[in-house]
């Protein structure tokens, strides 16, 4: 199977291609069976709200159960994997924390930036992207070589996302995860709830690919339970 009919079988799911890379033994990258070491890796997400309708139209998405994107997640890639002869991998289970490395992986697949709020930042997409999976496979794939670009933050000079902060909860490169919880809870949070993050909407990079508003229900829902573990 070629480059192209994996990517191909990837959007057909509604799942954007988010890039591939041969592993090395420091990513930690599991095998596809016991002595068959993984050759190459594609990781799976979702750029802005592309793929997003997928989802929404889903059973899982409209049946009332927990965790529905993830569920969804599952059930598509997993089908996707036995469809390709690859082994599905997930960001949401694996082994006791710390779980698989996404980030780490996909900045070897993508130019991904540390951004000065620590979610990663795409030349591209901004900060509106995400992963739902993988596809391990024991074939190596022959890839094109890594795109380059320059880290955007590095050339924004005003950094609107560190001063848009209601509660300034971003500051030193750390995050003070107390005062965007109590924020969040309080009438005063409606609008970072509703609509996303205030700091992260102030980046200029991406703008134009914002999450839709069900698609910030469902994240924003996540990140609030997210507190309470």
């Amino acid at each position: 199977m070629t480059l192209g009919d994996l990517r191909a079988a990837v959007e057909k799911t509604g799942l954007a291609w988010r890039g591939a890379f041969h592993p090395e033994p420091a990513d930690n990258v599991p095998a596809v069976a016991t002595g068959v070491p993984t050759a190459t890796m594609i990781l799976l997400g979702f750029t802005g709200s592309d793929g997003w309708r997928a989802f929404a139209a889903s059973h899982e998405a409209q049946d009332g159960q927990a965790d529905p994107l993830d569920r969804w997640s599952r059930r598509i890639i997993d089908d996707l994997s036995v469809s390709v002869g690859a082994v599905a991998l997930y960001p949401f289970n694996g082994p006791p924390p710390p779980w698989h490395s996404f980030l780490r992986w996909g900045r070897k697949c993508e130019p991904l930036f540390a951004s000065p709020l620590g979610m990663l930042i795409h030349p591209k997409w901004g900060l509106w992207h995400s992963y739902r999976g993988a596809l391990m496979l024991s074939e190596r794939i022959a890839l094109p070589p890594p795109e380059i670009h320059v880290d955007p933050c590095t050339v924004c000079a005003t950094k609107p996302c560190l001063s848009a902060c209601p509660v300034k909860a971003f500051s030193n490169g750390s995050f003070n995860a107390g005062d965007c919880r109590d924020y969040l809870e309080s009438s005063d949070g409606q609008d970072c709830r509703k609509n996303n993050c205030q700091a992260r909407r102030a980046c200029p990079v991406g703008a134009e690919y914002h999450y839709a508003p069900d698609q910030v229900a469902v994240h924003m829902r996540g990140f609030m339970d997210g507190f309470a573990t």
